[in-house]
């Protein structure tokens, strides 16, 4: 009896390993200390702004390894962390607003390694390190949406409850409320005492009724707009497709975002800091655009432009706010324009047809509203935000509209795509201005991750050492494969979108690579057995592979279903330890049986033996 491999199948197994460890290889060139420059909306990236970045950085003495336009970006390369935080402060400064310069870590892969795809494995924070931001929340902008929003609930409830006002105001921190008589003002106090208890009422005059609201409710609406924000940026992250990241509180009004591995750092601060959303209002036909732009703009009135600069009289009152919003994608219309589909909850639905119903033929506007720092600062020492609002498109009524209706009217289909993911995530409570951006280290720190990578090293030369003296020439297939095992596992692991490793992750790693040789001994030892039993050395072979398969499969099965399970339920680093570990059954079982068995029948197979080297 003689052992074969068809040629066919040999090649096949020969691609696999080579196939993977092509796609694996990005990881030996390691990255760049970069500095990333992206465009806020449309203003141009071209050759004439990497003149002007060479320009920046030669008048400020800084070398750069390179300087390349790059899918619509300009990425710039440095020798070291140092170097990178220089030309990251003198491009931000030195660029006008309309630009982002984001610090980076840019991968040094080949373009002809690029050209196929192929990209280092992403690392988690603890291995990598990432890109750090702390992000302060504006609180008085929180607190004036508050007030704002008090206003239209008292406005709502006393019309509902039938009490007369003259007038509700925001007045600074507090709501005035004026009446007509002395009598209703006290019936609205008594009314909303009852049903709004969270604010203090006092009474300023005989008709006017103040109300303020309580510590309690102060120190609420500033733990909301915290937890909120936390909530949506976390969406925001979710949308960029950043596996385990860290998102968390830091002090009263300040949040902290790790992002480990991210590429596209400028992209990733746009959409961070970005405070977009939107409001659905009537266009106000009632009043005279000509009146309102010589000064006398009606009281229920407001002029915004539109893209093109052109005002346009809305009316004051919003219909709708992108709080309603559950589900945003960008696409285009009919004419090829892009456009964004928009879905609403329930109550939004419910808004969006009461305020349809009665204005069919009528033209609605959909104002974009965005806050950007600016580069004043308050008394306490915080960034200053100012608040922009743009007309985005006005589209005539055709019909009652309920919970899905589509925006036109955007500039590209790139701000449609920035734009739906806005609102598809939520629009932030309170606007966030980021104050300190830096590169972090490993988490771990690197004298513990150089350890640990150490003991790896030396455990897996151990076992190499083991196999080779214990099993002789069967001993050196068994590390091929182990090597190859290792490969496997990295080039399926950079393959995968959004697959991080972690230490976590090493481990499982780690124990794969046990098992590995776990099937292998199971493998040669039912040879050795065949052997003393008196058969042949290609009957052993055979039977050795033939009785070890249906083992080593009822115990690779189960440990998959082990981490199966482990993937469904957990979180962070144990769903970062199952991937792992079922990248590496799977590896280990084809390079343990498939690869193995090829080299040996390759090597031993179709020769008359009277010994083997096991």
């Amino acid at each position: 009896m003689l052992n074969h491999t068809p040629m066919w199948k040999a090649i096949l197994v020969f691609l696999v390993v080579a196939f993977f460890a092509l796609y694996a290889s990005p990881n030996l060139y390691g990255e760049d200390p970069a500095v990333q420059i992206s465009a806020e909306r449309t203003a141009p990236i071209d050759a004439a702004l990497l003149d002007r970045v060479q320009e920046i950085l030669k008048e400020r003495n800084i070398v750069a390894k390179s300087v390349a336009l790059e899918d619509q970006k300009i990425l710039v390369r440095l020798a070291d962390n140092d170097t990178q935080l220089k030309a990251q402060e003198a491009l931000d400064i030195a660029l006008s607003d309309d630009y982002i310069a984001a610090i980076n870590l840019a991968p040094a892969t080949p373009d002809w390694l690029k050209s196929l795809g192929a990209s280092p494995m992403k690392l988690g924070l603890d291995l990598r390190g990432g890109v750090y931001f702390l992000m302060e929340v504006d609180m008085d902008t929180a607190l004036n949406s508050k007030l704002e929003d008090t206003v239209s609930d008292f406005r709502t409830a006393l019309r509902e409850e039938k009490i007369r006002y003259r007038r509700v105001v925001k007045e600074g921190n507090v709501v005035e409320i004026q009446f007509r008589d002395e009598e209703t003002k006290d019936q609205a106090k008594f009314f909303l005492r009852n049903n709004r208890g969270d604010w203090q009422y006092v009474d300023k005059d005989d008709l006017t009724l103040v109300a303020q609201m309580s510590e309690q409710t102060l120190a609420e609406t500033k733990d909301y707009a915290i937890k909120q924000n936390i909530t949506i940026m976390r969406n925001r992250v979710n949308q960029l497709g950043v596996a385990e990241p860290v998102i968390q509180r830091q002090g009263p009004d300040r949040i902290v975002v790790q992002l480990p591995g991210i590429q596209d750092t400028a992209r990733a601060k746009q959409i961070l800091n970005a405070t977009a959303t939107i409001e659905l209002r009537m266009v106000d036909q009632d009043n005279d655009l000509s009146s309102a732009l010589s000064g006398r703009v009606p009281a229920g009135s407001q002029l915004i432009e539109d893209e093109n600069g052109t005002p346009v009289l809305l009316k004051k009152r919003v219909m709708l706010t992108g709080n309603h919003i559950v589900d945003a994608n960008s696409g285009v219309d009919e004419y090829g324009r892009p456009q964004v589909s928009i879905g609403l909850d329930s109550e939004g639905g419910s808004k969006m047809t009461r305020g349809t119903r009665d204005n069919v033929g009528k033209p609605m506007a959909t104002v974009f509203i965005e806050y950007e720092p600016t580069r004043e600062r308050t008394k306490e020492g915080k960034l200053k935000f100012e608040k922009k609002e743009r007309v985005i498109s006005v589209a005539t009524i055709q019909a009652v509209l309920g919970s899905s209706f589509r925006i036109t009217g955007l500039d590209s289909p790139g701000e449609a795509r920035n734009l739906a993911l806005l609102l598809r995530a939520g629009a932030l409570i309170a606007p966030i201005q980021i104050v300190e951006e830096r590169t972090v280290g490993p988490s771990l720190g690197q004298q513990n991750i150089s350890q640990g990578t150490d003991a790896i090293v030396l455990g897996f030369v151990l076992v190499l050492a083991f196999m080779l003296i214990y099993y002789k020439g069967f001993g050196v297939v068994a590390n091929v494969a182990l090597a190859a095992n290792l490969v496997l596992i990295i080039g399926v692991m950079s393959l995968i979108p959004g697959a991080t490793l972690t230490l976590p992750g090493m481990a499982g790693i780690v124990l794969t690579v046990g098992m590995a040789v776990d099937a292998n001994v199971l493998i040669f030892e039912r040879i050795r057995e065949e052997l003393r039993d008196g058969r042949s050395p290609q009957q052993s072979i055979h039977h050795g592979y033939d009785s070890a398969f249906s083992t080593i499969l009822d115990a690779n099965i189960t440990t998959l279903i082990a981490a199966l399970i482990l993937f469904a339920v957990g979180t962070g680093p144990i769903k970062g330890f199952s991937v792992t570990l079922m990248v590496g059954i799977i590896t280990s079982m084809f390079t343990a049986i498939i690869l193995t068995r090829a080299i040996v029948n390759s090597v031993w197979g179709g020769k008359r033996l009277t010994k083997l080297s096991i």
